[in-house]
């Protein structure tokens, strides 16, 4: 048998202060959300301004990560550069930049998903909130 780490409901906590702090600084209303290995929803949290729209996005942003175990923008630019048969990737919504998977000790954990801003900023809050888990702050 393996062990693997898992994320405990205090470990999501931290990671989505963490991102909302990242958030509140830059004055960005947006969407966090967190999953666990298998792509289920964890956190959901929708800063005030933040588009209705948001929190679906942010979630399978998240749930892509998760289960491809890369951050979301990598099959972004597999489909901007020409393979759109990804597109029919069965349960895999949210092929946009800003979810980005949480690794703890070499395995994927979970991902953090986010969206409201451009994608490379959703990126940056939800690198914001992992950092806060890996670091232990």
């Amino acid at each position: 048998m393996k062990t693997k780490p898992v994320l405990t409901l205090d470990d999501t906590r931290r990671m989505a202060q963490a991102a909302e702090a990242e958030a509140v600084r830059n004055h960005w209303a947006v969407t966090i959300a967190i999953v666990d290995d298998g792509g289920h929803l964890l956190w959901l949290q929708r800063l005030d301004g933040a588009a209705p729209l948001s929190a679906h996005i942010a979630p399978a942003k998240a749930h892509t990560a998760a289960l491809g175990q890369r951050e979301s923008r990598v099959y972004e630019e597999m489909i901007n550069q020409g393979r759109y048969s990804f597109l029919s990737a069965p349960a895999v919504e949210g092929l946009l930049e800003g979810g980005v998977p949480i690794l703890v000790q070499g395995v994927c954990v979970g991902a953090v998903g986010v969206s409201g801003v451009k994608s490379s900023e959703d990126a940056q809050v939800a690198r914001a909130g992992i950092a806060a888990l890996v670091t232990g702050a």
